[in-house]
């Protein structure tokens, strides 16, 4: 089989891997916009980047800050994310990953892996 055919292959097979892990009911109803969003926090808190609320508001170019505000909003109340005071500042919010997300980006870890083979 060619390496793009193989390629395009383990792609389907981990888009398929994911749409089964969004279906379980483990895992709140997330949609596109929320995903791109929680996507983004997760390579801020990937590399330990605080990343304050006005921060997530700015993240994604092509969305109002209001939008974006009430996607933040949708996904604390769906428990994927949280917001902590700066300790020296209450007037800022840090968006912070929840359990819940982390166990999400787990089993889409797990998906690629299975999409790999291995």
């Amino acid at each position: 089989m060619p390496k793009s055919s193989r390629a395009a292959s383990t792609y389907l097979k981990f888009l398929n891997l994911v749409q089964a892990v969004r279906s379980e009911p483990s895992f709140p109803a997330i949609d596109p916009v929320e995903e791109r969003l929680l996507n983004h926090f997760a390579a801020a808190w990937h590399t330990g980047s605080p990343l304050t609320v006005v921060e997530a508001m700015s993240k994604l170019s092509d969305l109002s800050p209001a939008t974006v505000h009430r996607r933040l909003t949708a996904l604390r109340e769906k428990g994927l994310v949280t917001f902590e005071a700066d300790p020296t500042d209450k007037r800022v919010k840090y968006v912070v990953g929840t359990d819940t997300a982390a166990a999400y980006f787990a089993q889409l870890s797990k998906c690629l892996d299975l999409a790999r083979g291995h």
